[in-house]
């Protein structure tokens, strides 16, 4: 995308090892359902989210026996490790002890001298925080004021901002959450220019994968082609692998990820002279491991390939029974239909080949 906006630039911060804003890629989390203490389920969750490319994890923390778990968890890992808490400030205390990062929601931590006491534990250990800003919670003065609306989420992060730098800390980023696009992308857009820190985004509560899926493209796409959001999250309510899959394909689809193939193909209808959905199927498995950004077309008539297949690296177009492969528009192959996907998958790793960095 030529013409995409230029990302704002934020402060960086280190989750572990895993830099947050700045220069450094936008990342992907996800969070574990397990029950935090029960460390083996926990680690099992987090290695799966691992191999499915995320780059940290979250697990909840909502009593003591699990923050006492984290040890445990922390040393089977190697995915940087964010504790979420809520209510009970001194789960933080001890949370930090092993953890990367912890998150608190500042709408029901409580007193602001328990946000110091979080605040100390961090600066000890040197840990960032994530100021964790939900419309479903916010504290009380800022929901009488505002409602759970985009002014009351920024008040409430302006606020917490302000109280963390009071205390000489700085190594912050936040989120600004509500279960709709319009009040997430309304609170991000309106906070941005207001600080420089690293934005989490997210649309909580976004439900099963095609409503989440729905929501978050929409929402964390609108944002990230506006320039915003430094790591992100899809809220799922299913399985962890899905949050990542949808979550990478939402950096990819907006431009801010140059990785992977770009597969264009026709829609269905009655002029595809071709199984164009197992074909497409097909491709998408044999190609899923390369890395290098490229176009590629599989078109299932002559009508929408003529044009597509002149501007994609590599293209296959189905006639009756044959068809053509082309690499930069122009014809390579052509061959019987049941050629074609091995032909076109040959031309698409050659091209791999010639191009990666």
């Amino acid at each position: 995308m030529d013409n995409l906006k230029e990302r704002v630039k934020t402060k960086k911060i280190f989750v572990g090892d895993v830099a947050v804003g700045g220069d450094a890629p936008i990342s992907v989390q996800s969070m574990t359902y397990s029950d935090t203490r029960d460390v083996a389920a926990t680690v099992e969750q987090i290695n799966r989210l691992h191999f499915a490319g995320a780059d940290m994890v979250r697990v909840a923390v909502p009593e003591m026996e699990d923050a006492l778990a984290l040890q445990a968890i922390k040393e089977q890992i190697s995915l940087p490790l964010i504790a979420d808490i809520h209510f009970n400030y001194k789960l933080a205390l001890e949370a930090a002890k092993w953890v990367d990062c912890i998150r608190f929601n500042p709408g029901n931590i409580g007193e602001k001298g328990r946000i110091k006491e979080i605040v100390k534990a961090c600066q000890e250990r040197d840990l960032p925080i994530r100021i964790g800003v939900n419309a479903g919670s916010l504290e009380k003065e800022f929901d009488q004021k505002y409602g759970a609306t985009a002014e009351g989420m920024v008040a409430s992060a302006e606020y917490n901002i302000k109280f963390l730098e009071d205390l000489g800390f700085t190594d912050i980023k936040v989120s600004l959450k509500a279960s709709d696009v319009d009040r997430t992308v309304d609170a991000y857009r309106m906070l941005r220019p207001k600080n420089a820190y690293p934005f989490h985004l997210g649309v909580t509560e976004a439900g099963t994968i095609f409503h989440a899926t729905v929501k978050s493209a929409i929402g964390l796409g609108t944002l990230l082609l506006d320039g915003i959001g430094d790591t992100l999250r899809v809220s799922i309510t299913g399985e962890l692998e899905e949050e990542i899959k949808v979550g990478k394909a939402i950096l990819k689809d907006s431009g801010r990820v140059q990785e992977g193939l770009n597969i264009i193909s026709c829609p269905t209808c009655g002029r595809i002279e071709a199984d164009l959905v197992s074909a497409v199927a097909e491709v998408e498995k044999r190609t899923a491991h390369i890395k290098t950004p490229m176009d590629v077309s599989v078109m299932g008539c002559v009508v929408n390939a003529i044009g597509e297949a002149k501007h994609a690296d590599v293209a296959i177009a189905y006639g009756k029974g044959a068809g053509l492969v082309m690499v930069k528009g122009e014809v390579v192959a052509r061959l019987p239909e049941s050629e074609l996907v091995d032909r076109f998958v040959q031309e698409v790793e050659n091209f791999a080949k010639q191009n990666s960095k």
